[in-house]
């Protein structure tokens, strides 16, 4: 079909706008024709909620297949290949991750509106690494999911169907059998809001804690980081029944909401293949045949609609130094986080000869006046020189005692030591003097001081001795 317009020749100068501008039209009225006669179908929503450090990014690259998470900030936007091999389909399921931080709350008019509300599935995820968190974390966004939510303007007609649908999925839960055949299930238009049954049977009232806090959307709560159970039992010296009432807690908080509840471990890849095909079950309506899973603590699976008072009530019996009806923060309490020790500088060790010399300095120092020095042989390695000052002082001065007083004449004082050194009668001869007394002095060094001592004794022998009293020993 040729586009109406004008014909316009080459010769006129004119260009071909009018021409554009009917083709223009022309695809879009073929757009337009192609878009009433398709079938409308939106895009899937999936939306991931929770704290900082919970593995929301990590989870959701699992999810995808992959193993290199690429974390953002503030709002990420991330997609999941969907095949449906029963129909032969293909579709993308949209994940948004909005960030833990407060500030960033405000993000979610961008992952949840009132055309995209009834389309979207959510995920409040927290980790089992710091289970004294978990309801705390649960109940934060909860309250901000539902702060949103009352804010859409979703009309109340609207918003009751939800609620309703809500109610119809949990009272018309079946245990599944794993040897049914897949084709066995039932399909609704949107599986997210299926509508009531027609069939004739008999439906089970709501218990009095379930559904209390219905907002309308179906939400499955993930626990992180599972793995870290044994971690808690020893190094926080957790117990079977600190595990159990955690469980019991957070059961309880799911069935307020109507929510299905998943222990995951990506380290361990624990239950994530599982928690894709419940995803994709409540989204699109895919075959899901997995019973409720509880006997193993970490691998703790619960359906929608499957759990009920009388269920976690088995829980109790392992319960032993608590009470299930006791505060989350009693028993669950975090862990005192001490603040560690400082130590002490490490004192490097001197080097030896280092030590030595700057010993031997502070020995041959000179004595301050008025204070008496230790007396040292001018011998190099003598016996005296190897002792402490406090301990050869005192018989140097009872072999000194009635010397004369200190003239501050080291020379002197070097030759009697030489003395007491060498031969003991010497000594006994050069210290019987009467009236000579002599205090201990420092020494000088030893070249010098063998010369002086010489001349001293040259002086010496030229000077008449006084000759000892009657009454002096032999």
């Amino acid at each position: 079909m040729a586009p109406k317009g004008k014909v316009v020749d080459r010769e006129g100068g004119l260009d071909g706008v009018c021409e554009a501008e009917d083709g223009e039209d022309l695809w879009s009225s073929i757009l337009s024709g192609s878009e009433e006669t398709a079938p409308k179908k939106k895009q899937k929503c999936l939306l991931l909620l929770g704290d900082n450090e919970t593995g929301k990014t990590t989870l959701v690259t699992k999810l995808q297949g992959k193993d290199d998470p690429k974390k953002g900030a503030g709002l990420e936007y991330h997609y999941i290949d969907v095949k449906d091999e029963y129909r032969d389909d293909h579709s993308k399921l949209g994940v948004y991750l909005v960030d833990g931080d407060s500030d960033y709350i405000s993000l979610l008019k961008f992952a949840m509106n009132e055309d995209t509300f009834e389309h979207c599935l959510i995920l409040l995820v927290a980790s089992m690494a710091a289970p004294w968190n978990l309801l705390d974390s649960l109940q934060k966004w909860t309250e901000v999911l539902q702060q949103h939510i009352n804010r859409l303007k979703v009309p109340p007609e609207k918003m009751h169907e939800y609620e309703e649908s809500m109610v119809t999925h949990f009272r018309e839960y079946v245990e599944p059998d794993e040897n049914q055949s897949s084709s066995s299930r039932r399909t609704f238009e949107n599986p997210l809001h299926p509508s009531p049954s027609d069939e004739n049977k008999v439906l089970l009232p709501l218990g009095e804690s379930t559904l209390v806090n219905n907002l309308g959307v179906p939400i499955i709560v993930v626990l992180t980081k599972s793995d870290s159970i044994s971690t808690l039992e020893k190094e926080q010296d957790y117990r079977e029944e600190h595990f159990d009432f955690i469980q019991q807690h957070i059961r309880k908080f799911c069935l307020r909401f109507g929510a299905a509840l998943f222990y995951v471990s990506v380290k361990e890849n624990r239950n994530l293949d599982l928690l894709y095909r419940y995803i994709v079950h409540r989204i699109y309506g895919f075959p899901f045949s997995m019973p409720a899973l509880v006997v193993e603590r970490d691998a703790v699976f619960i359906p929608s609609g499957w759990d009920n008072e009388k269920k976690i009530s088995i829980l109790y019996e392992n319960m032993t130094s608590m009470q299930p009806s006791d505060n989350f923060e009693d028993v669950i309490a975090k862990p005192i986080v001490r603040k560690p020790t400082q130590r002490e500088n490490e004192v490097a060790a001197e080097d030896e000869q280092t030590f030595l010399m700057r010993q031997q300095t502070q020995i041959t120092k000179p004595a301050t006046p008025g204070r008496e020095a230790p007396i040292r042989s001018g011998l190099k390695n003598s016996p005296a020189s190897r002792q402490s000052p406090s301990s050869s002082a005192g018989p140097k001065k009872d072999a000194l005692k009635g010397a004369q007083p200190d003239t501050g004449n080291g020379v002197l004082a070097s030759f009697f030591n030489s003395l007491l050194s060498k031969n003991p009668s010497q000594q006994r001869s050069g210290s019987v003097t009467k009236g000579s007394t002599s205090s201990p002095v420092s020494s000088t060094p030893e070249a010098p001081r063998t010369s002086d001592a010489a001349a001293e004794l040259s002086r010496l022998s030229r000077t008449p001795v006084k000759p000892p009293s009657s009454n002096s020993s032999t």
